[in-house]
């Protein structure tokens, strides 16, 4: 084996290994003109940080050394897998591990290495290629300086030859050809042989066209970027053969007809190619000076790193088979620029913090009895009923059109309502009113009913509940660690069952972390399924927001700032999806899972039966613990999972289609761990925690229809 460090036309590295060319690497060794570089040591450590970890057939992959005879210099590289993966992990996720595989099978031709010097090594950078073919006839020049990335060492050397030899120097694995004469009519074919897509940056019109024509009949598409206003021409003879070359531009002109023109004859055929009309005003005026003052059309560094960034992305598109249609764009960078938009002239505003849900001017006991009611808590504080009031009686309803995906049936509307009464019964007691209360089957209008009479009754145990209802509040707080003592558990305990719930408490740190294990997961696929993800993010209210009487105020989320700056990419549908389609996203749990293992404990009100007036009934108990939890300076905050409501595999897979399965797999985890009966549902789970009171409270909507009492 001959090595030449002097060899000039040597652009490929020579991969060696220690067992198979020990004699080779001995003499390089002994040569004092060779530097050896071994990073051997921090290549495996990087490779071993990666996330997720790699397997033992890259780990174990045996090193190489690549010896760069025109740079004198070996190099201690890792294993061809592991190096791919390596140096592209930071292309993830904007290109998927699967997509970087299908584009490395992909073989692109670029022809003319000035522009195209850019190109080929961007789409090497890349990765979107699996091996790249040069093609140019000229060397490199001092005058060249201004566009390609070479240097005054690589002055007259063929032009592909030097960017192959970069090209090598970021990847030794990845197969590049040079063409070192051009093309021709009799290397065309040799050339085109093979490919998939074709990069066509030549000065020469002759050149152009004959590579079209040769392309076209060969159905291969091809790209060019011209270097003004980032203009990208796209010609997808893959997928019409029949297209005019050039777009036509030039009519039925022929390669032949336009060999040997000089820069100047060039220029008419230049403008119809470029529109004449649409150049810059700098290239157009001096496009006039070619021949004259100038020797040749002028050319900018930043347009042909745009316009290899144009096409790279181009060639990503074709060889990932998303639409791409023949035709061209202009990314003009200069008139970008002339768009510039200044946040501070338009400075967001912020609402004062303050609580956004004032008491109700009620003068009536019925007025005041539907006050309280109005105060309940609700999913994404929908406030799902209708409320009116008479004389002697306070009438509630399940509002259908309040409903969504996660209030399966109905259930957790009902769940609601429950809450609702328990607030209006307290708040009877309170004004000594109390009378009995009244189920209702449903209706065309509401799928279920309930009237709270208003008698001269009394019950002093639901009176002195009154204070602690009405300062009833959502704490989404983290929790100190702080744990509730028995005495506190027990009065929570008794809410429930004294409203015919039973409320089960997780509070040893293991169960608490399988919980937010499996609450986490469940915030992850709410996440990732549409229109959850769309319901979810329905509901939060931003400062400003025209309807602010219902939903969540995003300062109520207790984030910091860069947490919420964070929900402007939560918030994206595309984002969700492209997680989704990764089968990514378990940080998108992250912050319940943080939330309940800093918590003191995790409560779940469950009740006998299945039916609407069941799950009222397990909201008047939800309530209950809830406002003996404000009463013993308990924070409280739902953390409901979205299979909360769902009965069978039919509601779970109209809840999320894609992940049932894993819905239905969790549910009965999470059932499992708190102990639910088989002839048991769960009105709600709660996250207690000892925690700052927040800064403010959900608003309601306003009483409208209230009658004199």
């Amino acid at each position: 084996m001959t090595l030449s460090p002097a060899d000039q036309n040597h652009y490929t590295a020579t991969l060696l290994t220690d067992e198979a060319d020990h004699d080779t690497l001995a003499a390089l060794r002994a040569d004092s003109r060779v530097e050896f570089v071994d990073r051997a040591v921090e290549l495996r450590a990087a490779l071993a940080e990666l996330r997720p970890p790699v397997g033992a057939e890259l780990t174990d992959e045996p090193l190489r050394w690549a010896y760069f005879p025109w740079r004198r210099t070996v190099v201690g590289v890792l294993g061809p897998r592991a190096h791919r993966r390596l140096r592209l992990d930071r292309n993830r996720n904007l290109i998927t591990d699967d997509e970087q595989q299908r584009l490395s099978r992909l073989r692109v031709g670029v022809i003319g290495l000035s522009v195209g010097h850019a190109v080929a090594h961007t789409l090497a950078a890349q990765g979107v290629c699996g091996e790249l073919r040069l093609a140019d006839f000229d060397e490199l020049d001092v005058s060249n300086l201004n566009r390609v990335p070479a240097g005054l060492l690589d002055v007259g050397v063929n032009k592909a030859v030097v960017a192959a030899r970069r090209i090598a120097e970021l990847d030794p694995y990845l197969p590049v050809q040079v063409v070192s004469e051009g093309i021709t009519p009799t290397t065309v074919e040799t050339f085109l042989d093979g490919l998939d897509v074709v990069v066509e940056e030549c000065d020469s019109l002759d050149v152009k066209v004959l590579v079209r024509e040769h392309a076209r009949a060969r159905r291969l598409p091809v790209l060019m970027a011209t270097s003004d206003r980032g203009l990208l021409d796209i010609e997808r003879f893959d997928l019409d053969p029949s297209r005019p070359l050039l777009h036509g531009l030039l009519g039925d002109i022929d390669s032949a007809a336009l060999e040997g023109l000089t820069s100047k004859d060039k220029v008419p055929y230049v403008l119809r190619i470029l529109d004449a009309a649409a150049l810059s005003p700098r290239m157009a005026a001096s496009l006039v000076e070619v021949g004259t003052s100038l020797t040749t059309w002028p050319q900018l560094a930043g347009e042909v790193a745009l316009g290899a960034t144009a096409v790279t992305e181009a060639v990503r598109r074709i060889g990932l088979g998303e639409p791409l249609p023949s035709g061209r764009v202009r990314m003009d960078a200069a008139a970008l620029l002339d768009l510039v938009e200044d946040p501070l002239a338009t400075p967001p505003t912020v609402d004062p913090v303050d609580d956004p849900m004032p008491d109700v001017e009620a003068d009536s006991v019925p007025e005041k009895v539907a006050a309280a009611a109005v105060r309940a808590p609700s999913g994404g504080n929908s406030q799902p009923w209708h409320i009116e009031t008479r004389r002697d009686a306070v009438h509630l309803w399940v509002a259908p059109e309040a409903t969504t995906a996660m209030d399966v049936a109905y259930r957790g509307s009902a769940v609601a309502l429950g809450a609702a009464v328990f607030n209006a019964r307290v708040a009877a007691a309170a004004h000594r009113r109390l009378g009995e209360v009244e189920l209702e089957r449903g209706d065309e209008r509401t799928p279920l009913r309930a009237v709270v009479h208003l008698h001269h009754g009394e019950d002093s145990e639901l009176a002195r509940l009154y204070p602690a209802m009405m300062r009833r509040e959502t704490n989404r707080h983290h929790g100190s660690g702080t744990p509730i003592d028995a005495a506190q558990l027990d009065a929570l305990a008794a809410a429930a069952e004294a409203e015919g719930g039973r409320l089960t408490m997780l509070t040893e740190p293991r169960d608490m972390a399988r919980a937010a294990e499996i609450l986490a997961a469940t915030d992850r696929i709410r996440y990732l399924t549409p229109h959850l993800h769309s319901e979810m993010f329905s509901e939060l209210r931003w400062p400003g927001d025209p309807a602010p009487d219902t939903g969540i105020d995003v300062r109520m989320l207790e984030l910091g700032p860069t947490d919420l700056v964070k929900l402007d990419i939560l918030r994206r549908g595309e984002v969700m999806a492209n997680l989704a389609r990764w089968q990514a996203g378990s940080a998108l749990g992250d912050d319940t899972y943080e939330r309940l293992t800093s918590s003191a404990a995790l409560g779940v009100v469950t009740f006998r039966g299945r039916t609407l007036t069941d799950y009222l009934r397990g909201g008047c108990a939800t309530e209950a613990v809830w406002t003996a939890a404000e009463q013993h300076g308990v924070g409280t905050h739902p953390v409901s999972p979205v299979f909360l409501y769902a009965h069978d595999e039919r509601e779970l897979r109209e809840l999320s289609p894609a992940y049932a399965e894993e819905l239905g797999d969790l549910q009965r985890r999470f059932r499992a761990l708190t102990g639910t009966g088989a002839d048991e549902s769960e009105a709600l789970v709660l996250r207690f925690s000892i925690a700052p009171r927040p800064a403010m409270r959900s608003r309601r909507r306003a009483l409208s229809n209230a009658a004199p009492a």
